[in-house]
């Protein structure tokens, strides 16, 4: 089940009438995360099979799952940003019950992003489910 914060962002959406809307608007989302500490860019937490550079911490908070991420690319800091909306806050047991890539086809991402952003996100959505299965 999806969280309010990416109902929020689907809503959200909804509203930005094409494609370069939404892309800034993802850009924009990314700009306001967090940075995470150059402390947790290591191997460890770096997601493979991205053509940016992408590290996804985990921060389970009890039982909910939470995480920071960062990248060197706008556009995938944003994509982390979205698949925070999408999992922050959901109980660790129920992340792996999220169809990531039919909500994120709510918005639209999967036909207007290339192929091998595509296969980042992917990437990222396998590491999240990894690391809250533990």
């Amino acid at each position: 089940m999806p969280t309010p914060a990416f109902e929020d962002l689907v809503d959200t959406f909804s509203f930005l009438d094409d494609w370069e809307d939404r892309y800034r608007h993802i850009i924009e989302l990314g700009r306001a995360m967090p940075p995470l500490d150059e402390a947790f860019k290591v191997p460890a937490l770096k997601v493979q099979g991205c053509a940016s550079q992408v590290w996804l911490r985990p921060t389970p908070n009890g039982d909910t799952y939470d995480f920071q991420g960062e990248s060197d690319a706008q556009i995938v800091r944003g994509l982390i940003a979205v698949l925070h909306s999408l999992y922050s806050g959901v109980p660790v047991a129920g992340v792996a019950a999220i169809d990531a890539p039919a909500e994120l086809a709510r918005l639209g991402l999967t036909e207007h992003l290339s192929s091998q952003r595509s296969n980042g996100l992917r990437a990222m959505v396998q590491r999240i489910r990894e690391t809250a299965a533990g």
